[in-house]
């Protein structure tokens, strides 16, 4: 069982921007010497990395700059943000069998000024060629056809995606850490914002950022002797659903839904032994908003069709740091330094209660989540 036993010891961030002025590596390596020194750890007791496969900073070149030792754990998670809590996961289980003790996660990026993800780019493989010629050449075109769908099945509106942007923005706007702090939006500032893909409009989609977020993970029992009051991993999970593919999963039968979620959804209940009604906060990965709604019933706080429901009545907070579309875009790394905050009771946007934390990550890809709580 790896349910509790591996926690997050320290968090550490740069700030977000439009244009870093400086390289992936130097802000990896910022975010890595904040997380160890929230932690009261040295970069000597550093003996594992983690990170994305589409980050562009080796472990061996984070861990000569920021002067570890000897690694006995190196890995990577692909799939883009739905690696996010996976790497995580990954250093739990390098924790809970002994093969590292200090394991560093991080995700370092300049995708404003440098790589854009929003826009077209040539993708080679069999399955693109289905689709490229066709248009669907990005990422918010791919999750337009989702979106379309799922209004058809369900009734949902323009105006049920905006709400989820209108939640984010406001909390943003009290977040000091957020590239929209005191930055607002009304459900109308939505509606009229541009299309982008129909039916997706410019808000619903998530910021293009510049920024690094690293946490580290050690073993629980370890971590109650360090600097900061330690965030146990209740649960740790990761999934891909039937017939999965990128963003638009155009092989399923059901067009208009997440079953990858629903994967990890099962994995974290179980693990936990925790429902839906215990969670306290949700941090959920919104690239998109209408990948918010979809997330809320796989994961089983609500019925099919009903997120949007949810949502208007403001009975689950949700993304209290203002998420992607308010805080920042780090690949839901950002979502899980937020969840630690909640749980060690320093969130800009406190959510008041003791309960859990739930944090997902990327979705129509392969994804993942955790499930956080206090010791």
């Amino acid at each position: 069982m790896i349910a509790g036993a591996a926690a997050i010891a320290g968090i550490g961030a740069t700030e977000f921007s439009k244009d870093s002025g400086r390289s992936e590596l130097r802000l990896a390596v910022e975010a890595v010497r904040a997380a160890l020194d929230d932690a009261g750890l040295q970069p000597s007791d550093v003996d594992g990395l983690v990170t994305f496969t589409m980050d562009d900073n080796a472990e061996t070149a984070v861990a000569r700059e920021i002067g570890a030792g000897e690694l006995t754990f190196l890995s990577r998670i692909g799939y883009g943000g739905g690696a996010a809590c996976a790497v995580v996961q990954q250093a739990v289980l390098a924790v809970a069998t002994g093969v590292a003790r200090t394991v560093v996660c991080y995700r370092a990026l300049n995708e404003r000024s440098g790589r854009r993800f929003g826009q077209a780019t040539m993708a080679p493989g069999l399955d693109a060629s289905w689709h490229y010629p066709m248009g669907l050449a990005t990422p918010a075109a791919m999750v337009a056809m989702v979106a379309r769908r799922y209004m058809h099945d369900y009734g949902a509106t323009t105006e049920d995606f905006g709400r989820v942007t209108v939640a984010a923005r406001r909390y943003a706007a009290t977040n000091p850490a957020a590239w929209f702090f005191g930055r607002p939006i009304t459900l109308d500032d939505h509606q009229a914002s541009r299309w982008i893909a129909e039916p997706l409009r410019l808000l619903d989609c998530c910021q293009e950022s510049d920024g690094a977020v690293a946490v580290v993970v050690t073993s629980a029992s370890r971590a109650r002797d360090l600097r900061r009051p330690p965030v146990v991993i209740a649960a740790a999970a990761q999934g891909s659903g039937p017939d999965q593919f990128t963003m638009t999963s155009y092989y399923r039968d059901d067009m208009g839904a997440l079953p990858e979620m629903g994967v990890v959804g099962r994995q974290l209940w179980s693990q936990s032994g925790l429902t839906p009604g215990d969670v306290r906060a949700a941090v959920l990965y919104d690239h998109f908003t209408p990948y918010v709604l979809l997330q809320l019933e796989e994961l089983g706080f609500c019925g099919r069709g009903e997120a949007g429901h949810l949502i208007a009545s403001d009975r689950l907070p949700i993304n209290p740091n203002g998420g992607q579309l308010g805080e920042a875009y780090i690949h839901g790394m950002n979502g899980i330094a937020e969840a630690v905050r909640q749980i060690r009771g320093t969130a800009a946007n406190q959510i008041a209660g003791d309960g859990p934390v739930l944090v997902t990550a990327g979705t129509g890809v392969p994804t993942s989540g955790l499930i956080l709580s206090a010791a």
